[in-house]
């Protein structure tokens, strides 16, 4: 009768726990899903939602818990009333802890928890409750953490673990554990899945944002390139056509790929819009035809170097002209000196080349006296200076080969009886650039004079192709 008195007191206890528990854990879930549908911008942030779907878990883990020690007494009471009836001398209504009638001492023996047995009565899923002995305990945190453990422990297998007996409500409230954990499970997915499309989502957008502030840079650095070099509208347009077609089929359009992309016959007009005044500034190609120098500047390839950057180094063959068309440049030679034995290196005064100047004047020199013989096809004169970038250099570049073509297809065009003074006069002009006027005597400047035709002539025969050169005694 003491273990009856104790049960009931149990119970009472047990529903008091129950009642004061879940009022007080719905309120906070109603609260929160207010605060969900209060505030849209919250709701779509992930930590947020994953915290929501966190708070879910713990919620189920907490009632099932609390309703999983609720059924735990109600199991041990079904089991009294039982065998209360079939035992003559038990009272049912002494169960109430204000009674005290019968004899209840049998229970313990049909109704044990420490070694039970499930043929008298089989507790299921409750009897772990029974034997850790929460419900005796007053302890509240033991109860609430203990069954919270067991309903998030169940939760999260859902329900896997569960060995119950064939009382009906047992089992439907496992199912409903199952059932739970699976939809709780399935949620957790499509948070899982609306939070991978979400970052893909913001991915793309900060990826569009990347791509459309790069957009914009690479399209004022191509409008500036064209402000600069100062490009007439039947040329500006078309260009800008073909970088905003290139930017719907979805292709960057660098500066320093521009000019190679565009159609021929718009590049060629843009290379001679820029090249052409500047090939007309070397002492060496002035007077020469017009057409020729337009077939020049179609062989002009824009380069690009970096501030610091080393253009081509002294005694490094050089293999083209090179136009500066924006930024600075320096060029310089260094000298060797010797010094109590030692020898040293002493750079000399550099000489600052900007916008509009060119380096290289030797190798046109070199292209015009050079034989057209096979064997000196592949000979390049070396640079006697170094040509370094001060700031970023834009660059055009007339390429030996190139260049070496070009004459050559030129004076192979001529007849055989034009082709001497032409060569002749292609000589003179080289070496008026390297001999210019003196104050010296009527008679020495006749003598340099008659020197120079001599000297040309002498070249002449050297710079023609070998079907054209002709056999003459000096």
């Amino acid at each position: 009768m003491a273990q009856t008195k104790s049960s009931n007191k149990i119970k009472l206890f047990n529903s008091f726990v129950l009642l004061q528990y879940v009022p007080r854990i719905l309120p906070i879930y109603l609260s929160w899903k207010k605060l969900i549908r209060s505030n849209e911008k919250i709701e779509k942030t992930i930590w947020f939602k994953a915290a929501l779907n966190f708070f879910l878990y713990l919620l189920a883990g907490h009632v099932l818990g609390a309703f999983w020690y609720f059924f735990s007494t109600q199991r041990m009471t079904a089991c009294w009333h039982k065998y209360c009836e079939r035992h003559t001398g038990c009272v049912q209504s002494s169960f109430n802890c204000d009674l005290n009638e019968g004899n209840h001492t049998f229970l313990n023996n049909v109704c044990r928890i420490n070694k039970p047995d499930a043929k008298l009565f089989d507790f299921g899923i409750f009897l772990e409750a029974l034997q850790s002995g929460v419900l005796e305990s007053t302890d509240f945190p033991q109860k609430l953490f203990y069954c919270f453990w067991w309903g998030l422990q169940n939760l999260s297998s859902l329900g896997q673990n569960l060995h119950t007996s064939n009382y009906i409500w047992e089992n439907c409230f496992s199912l409903s554990v199952c059932i739970l954990g699976l939809l709780l499970f399935l949620y957790f997915l499509g948070n899982l899945q609306m939070y991978m499309q979400l970052e893909t989502s913001r991915s793309e957008e900060v990826r569009m944002k990347m791509k459309s502030k790069k957009r914009t840079k690479q399209k004022e650095q191509i409008e500036l390139w064209i402000s600069k070099h100062h490009l007439p509208s039947e040329m500006r347009k078309p260009i800008i056509d073909d970088m905003n077609q290139r930017f719907k089929e979805d292709e960057d359009v660098y500066l320093e790929s521009l000019l190679p992309n565009l159609p021929g016959e718009l590049q060629n007009n843009v290379k001679e819009h820029i090249g052409l005044k500047r090939l007309k500034t070397v002492e060496v190609l002035r007077g020469m035809e017009e057409q020729m120098l337009r077939t020049m500047c179609h062989s002009l390839k824009p380069m690009f170097h970096s501030e610091h950057s080393y253009i081509i180094r002294e005694r490094d063959p050089i293999d083209a002209i090179f136009f500066i068309t924006d930024g600075i440049a320096w060029t310089y030679t260094n000298t060797t000196s010797t010094n109590n034995g030692e020898e040293g290196t002493v750079l000399t005064q550099a000489e600052r080349l900007v916008e509009g100047e060119y380096f290289g004047e030797e190798l046109l020199e070199w292209v015009q006296k050079s034989t057209a013989s096979r064997n000196n096809r592949s000979k390049l004169p070396v640079s006697s200076r170094t040509l370094k970038a001060h700031t970023k250099v834009e660059v055009f570049a007339l390429m030996a080969q190139d260049l070496k073509q070009i004459l050559h297809s030129k004076l192979s065009s001529l007849g055989p009886e034009k082709l001497p003074s032409a060569a002749a006069s292609v000589v003179q002009r080289i070496w008026r650039c390297k001999h210019p006027k003196t104050e010296d005597s009527v008679g020495g400047s006749t003598k340099l004079q008659n020197n120079a035709v001599v000297k040309s002539k002498k070249a002449a025969s050297i710079l023609l192709p070998p079907c054209y050169r002709l056999t003459t005694n000096p």
